[in-house]
């Protein structure tokens, strides 16, 4: 088959849920018009138990004989996520991950998977006297647009897509290792304005900090006169980082230097800045 006839089977496995897994699919086709790769999900919903839920939902989305296989989890070491890779044998992996997951990554290296983690993607104040679908989507929908704006999620497209394009021109791919910081992200973001850049990398810092507030309230607290307090802050930093996304994103928007990378129908990431550019 010639480069331009192949096509690249990609499957997604989600365990639980982080937000950098919410749009996986759409990072590498953001119109549905792409036509070299042909992705299939797969998810255990809010549960990762191992043998229940991560090994079923791995078994399924095997059937599929990928090409290049994408594990998103939150806390990659946990032994749900663990079981899953264990079952990867042999496909070019990518394990997406929050945090916690730093210390799967020696083990993740072993495998000669590839990674990439993000400081900022917090965990939820998941406890039920807080948290009910409405507050989850609200905390869910802030961190989105953390993860967009700071230019966590333009990492995650641009590394996809060098794998991806190596794979589709026949070239070994090369998995990226990444744990995303803020300067990483907000490089990525190309901010041209130095206070729109300055207002993301504070609004990514405390969304990262978030996770230190969930934890103690989720795991340590246990009279509600001590959790829900904190519970209730955490989500107000969230709430606070997404605003400050806002008011980054626009200060570029009024200086007509919104960096937009769209992909074309062949894969290839397209630039322009300016609105009425033409993408090339």
């Amino acid at each position: 088959m010639s480069e331009e006839g192949k096509i690249l089977k990609i499957g997604i496995l989600k365990n639980g849920t982080i937000g950098s897994s919410l749009l996986l699919a759409f990072l590498m086709d953001e119109r549905a018009e792409a036509t070299r790769i042909n992705v299939r999900e797969v998810t255990s919903g809010a549960k990762m138990h191992p043998e229940d839920h991560c090994v079923d939902t791995m078994k399924k989305l095997l059937e599929f004989e990928l090409d290049l296989l994408i594990m998103s989890s939150p806390n990659a070491a946990l032994p749900g996520p663990k079981a899953a890779r264990e079952m990867a044998s042999g496909i070019p992996t990518i394990i997406i991950s929050d945090a916690p997951a730093k210390k799967a990554v020696d083990e993740i290296r072993e495998k000669s998977m590839g990674y990439i983690l993000i400081n900022c993607d917090s965990m939820i104040g998941a406890r039920r006297p807080y948290l009910d679908p409405v507050e989850m989507s609200i905390f869910n929908s802030d961190l989105l647009k953390v993860l967009a704006i700071t230019g966590a999620l333009q990492v995650i497209t641009e590394e996809l897509n060098k794998v991806i394009m190596d794979m589709l021109e026949d070239r070994p791919p090369t998995l990226p290792q990444i744990i995303i910081d803020a300067n990483i992200a907000t490089e990525a973001a190309k901010f041209s304005n130095p206070y729109a850049r300055a207002k993301a990398i504070a609004a990514f810092e405390l969304a990262a900090s978030v996770s230190r507030v969930t934890s103690k309230a989720c795991f340590q607290l246990k009279e509600r006169s001590e959790y829900i307090p904190l519970l209730a802050a955490a989500h107000e930093m969230m709430r606070t980082a997404a605003l400050m996304c806002d008011e980054a994103r626009e200060i570029e928007k009024s200086n007509d230097t919104v960096i937009r990378r769209p992909h074309n129908a062949k894969q290839h990431l397209l630039r322009k800045i300016e609105l009425n550019d033409k993408e090339q």
